[in-house]
């Protein structure tokens, strides 16, 4: 075996920073959103503008970013765009995350009568429609990293490990819940970890 190594190539770099791009766009930046809306509203009515800056101003531009740098490597690569399955979800993504700034700003904005003694509807739909964005971009990740990465570039470099047990720390710390409890007392927030024996 050879301690040979090369470089990167063009295609292959770009195809890396948007991945690095859109992970961090959708599975830290957007979960971190969903955090901050989740836990700070239970002692301030104020966490409506942490959460608009961290989803709409922080996350925007790096998705959009990150799915640039995919339509431009999907045109360099000379495969058509919108083709094949990452690129369809991916382009799906974006739609939803565009669906998901405006109808937050629905709920924000405009608000029913009172006949609702709970949440509005459409507030019940901005968090599963949230939810449902976190989860395909899991996916979506993860078929970028075992499946687009080694077809669309050729497989000239594998996926770094670390990569892929980075996608997997971010599924067990954003998606299982089962290992944060959350527990409040008026003004305090406490967070602690649960390890669970699977």
């Amino acid at each position: 075996m050879s301690s040979i190594t090369f470089p990167l190539n063009d295609i292959e770099r770009r195809a890396r920073n948007h991945a690095i791009l859109c992970t961090t766009g959708f599975l830290i930046l957007l979960p971190v959103g969903v955090l901050v809306a989740r836990y700070t509203r239970t002692y301030t009515r104020r966490w409506w503008t942490a959460h608009w800056i961290i989803q709409f101003l922080i996350s925007g531009p790096v998705i959009f970013a990150g799915w640039a740098l995919g339509y431009k490597t999907t045109g360099q690569l000379q495969l058509g765009q919108f083709q094949d399955h990452h690129e369809k979800i991916g382009l799906s993504l974006l739609l939803l995350y565009l669906a998901q700034i405006v109808l937050g700003a629905i709920v924000h904005f405009f608000k029913f009568p009172s006949t609702f003694q709970v949440r509005a509807p459409h507030n019940y739909i901005h968090i599963l429609l949230g939810l449902a964005i976190i989860a395909l971009a899991q996916y979506q990740v993860h078929y970028g990293l075992f499946i687009e990465w080694p077809t669309a570039t050729g497989g000239l470099h594998q996926v770094p490990s670390s990569a892929k047990n980075a996608w997997l720390a971010l599924l067990v710390l954003v998606e299982n819940d089962r290992y944060f409890v959350a527990s409040t007392d008026n003004a305090t927030f406490t967070t602690r970890v649960v390890i669970a024996t699977v």
